[in-house]
Parts: C-alpha cells; structure tokens; sequence
C-alpha cells in the first residue's frame, strides 16, 4: 500500500530549480490523494507563467515511480499562486502582485519598446498583466498598442469613478498619450506630471494583476521618486544598449535604485539593439553598438542578465502600427522576448523568496 507519507518523502527529491530547495520544504505540494496505486497531488507554482512548468511536473512523476512504486499511476495537477514583493499593508492596488519598473539611464535605447513586447510575452505565458506608461512627457504606449483613438471608459465603486484601462493582447494598458491632445506638448512641471502618474494607480480600475510594468522615462528624475513613494516596486529591470555611453548612465540608473534610501531590488539588464541579422543572412549577426556590453556589466556588478534583443526591421514595424513584435508566434525576436520574460519571471520569484518585501519609500528623503 503506497501512503502519503512515502508520496511526501518522495517528493522532498524533487527540487524547484531556481529557488533550489525541495517543493515540501517551500510547501508547494497540496492535497495529496492516495487511492491504491493512484497517487495524485497539486503542485502550487509561483507563478502561471512558469517557465520550468513541465520540467517540474515530470520531475514529480519520476519521484513517486522511483522512490515509491514503479507501478504507480501518478496525477500531478499543476496550479499557481504568484508570490509578491510587495508589503501587504499597502492600500494602493492591493490585488497587484508585482510592480516592475522598466527604467534605462538615458534615452533612445527602445525602453518603451522593451517593456511593451515584455508585457506581451508575459500575458502569452498565461501571466496577468498591466502596462503603465508613466513617461509622462513623451508617452508612446498607446501607440506601440494601437489604442491612439481607442475613448477610455469609467465605472463608479463606493461612489468615486475609476478609469478602466485599454486591454489589448492581453495587456491592460494605461498611458497620458490616451487622455491629452496628440499634437500638443505636456508642459507640466515636475509636481503636475508626478500627481498625473500617481492618478494613474489610484483612480484606475486595475483588477487581479500578476505583474504591473511600469515605462519610466529615462534617467533619475521626479517620476521615479514618485513612483517608489506611492507604492512600494518588487523590482526594476535597465534597458540599455551595449555601447559604453548608454553602460555608463545605465549604471546611475541602477545605482539609483541601490541608494538605501530606495532600496529597490535590481531584477536584471537586459541589452537591446544587441546585434543586427540581416533578413537576408540570417545565421550572421553584426553587432553595431559593441558586443556584451550588458552582459559584461551585469557580470561586474552583480547584476542578473536577461537576454539580449536584436536590432531587427520588424521590431520597429511593430511599434509604429500597434501590433508588438512578441505576439509572432514563431519567430526569432518573439523568441528572445520569450526568453527574456522566462528570466524576469524566475528573477521575480528568487527575489520574492530570499528578500523581504519591499517598502514605500519616504517621499520626505527628497
């Protein structure tokens, strides 16, 4: 007769491999059923999104057929609850799991193009996903997802309205770009733009989210402070390219989220315009910008990396007609997206297991 405690012991073997101990020990296991030879048990993942779902699984059969029965008829269901970085106590978007800030030390190293198509891939993995666009002056969202004369709508909830954001591909997305005149500048002073994007958490109707993206603006500025006082951000992702120009402001950018005063975990560097294959060639790459540079970086300072993205006509097709990139169900580009938010999941999860949660930082420091 098998019992559940042979099933227990046996599945102490199966380790999870990025947070590197035994799925009883990080009580992932659930409801163990035993019924003669039928062993069957929910394995409860991190995250939906898991890239090393079916890994696991097959693990956990090997386990019982091993250590237990060799004729045993295993069931493994796999379900997940998304572990957060976040403090419990805090008010604001309390049903958000995760907040990513997506921030580069300078501009024009496609950010917002990054953060877009990682959203994506995100939603495709089965994750639930939000975009805030939170560079206020030069926001580019709702372009990059074809929502540039999509109206917002509002619904009304203990007698205060919420603005629902535009959901495409699985994203819900929320940017100024929806809310002001295309054609006119946004010339906001510091205090204005940094009350425009704390409307854009407390007086929208978010939902259920497994991660929230948050599209800095480049640099160190108002926003950013803005941001890690009004809730408190699991982590943050640098997007720079390789040249040394864009390693150097990427390193302020990273630095700034060490300062203790800020104390945001640094997620990962990812490098884009990494190198560029012609349609033509495509077994060659041609790295314009340097080679590594973020790899190298990520390497010196500690820094998990990634992936790198290449620079590629298609990525830029995608941004300008509203249809990202990562959606392509089977190209190289949506394969290094892909990959790129297999990292970010695993480096949220290590993050969350080994760090305590993160805290609101005081507006008053600055």
């Amino acid at each position: 007769m098998i019992t559940v405690e042979q099933v227990i012991d046996a599945l102490r073997n199966v380790i999870e491999p990025d947070l590197k101990k035994d799925l009883i020990t990080l009580k992932m296991v659930e409801d163990i059923k035993v019924e003669g030879k039928d062993v069957s048990f929910t394995v409860v993942l991190t995250t939906p999104a898991c890239p090393l779902k079916a890994l696991i699984q097959q693990a956990c059969v090997n386990a019982i057929i091993h250590f237990v029965d060799e004729t045993a008829n295993v069931t493994v269901n796999m379900t997940a609850r998304t572990t957060s970085g976040r403090s419990a106590a805090d008010e604001l978007l309390p049903n958000v799991k995760n907040i990513i800030a997506v921030a580069s030390g300078k501009g024009g190293v496609g950010k917002s193009t990054v953060a877009a198509n990682l959203a994506v891939a995100l939603a495709k993995k089965g994750a639930k996903v939000g975009l805030i666009d939170a560079d206020i002056y030069g926001p580019s969202q709702h372009i990059m997802f074809g929502a540039e004369h999509e109206r917002l709508f509002v619904n009304e909830r203990d007698g205060k309205q919420y603005m629902i954001p535009i959901e495409k591909y699985g994203v819900k997305v929320l940017s100024i770009g929806m809310m002001v005149d295309p054609d006119r500048a946004i010339p906001w002073r510091g205090p204005m733009a940094s009350k425009a994007l704390k409307q854009l958490f407390s007086d929208a109707d978010w939902g259920e989210l497994d991660y929230m993206l948050i599209d800095l603006p480049p640099g160190t500025g108002d926003i950013h402070l803005t941001l890690v006082s009004a809730v408190p951000v699991t982590g943050a992702v640098i997007v720079s390219t390789p040249q040394h120009v864009a390693l150097a402001d990427a390193k302020k950018g990273i630095s700034m989220f060490r300062l203790d005063t800020i104390n945001v975990p640094v997620l990962g560097l990812i490098e884009n315009m990494a190198y560029f294959t012609p349609s033509e060639l495509p077994d060659n790459k041609y790295y314009i910008f340097g080679k590594e540079g973020c790899r190298k970086l990520a390497e010196d300072i500690n820094v998990p990396f990634l992936g790198e993205i290449p620079i590629v006509q298609s990525i830029r097709e995608g941004g300008d007609t509203g249809i990202p990139v990562a959606l392509d169900d089977d190209g190289p580009v949506e394969a290094a997206f892909a990959a790129a938010a297999d990292q970010l999941i695993r480096q949220t999860a290590i993050r969350n297991a080994e760090k305590a949660p993160t805290q609101r930082v005081n507006a008053a420091a600055y």
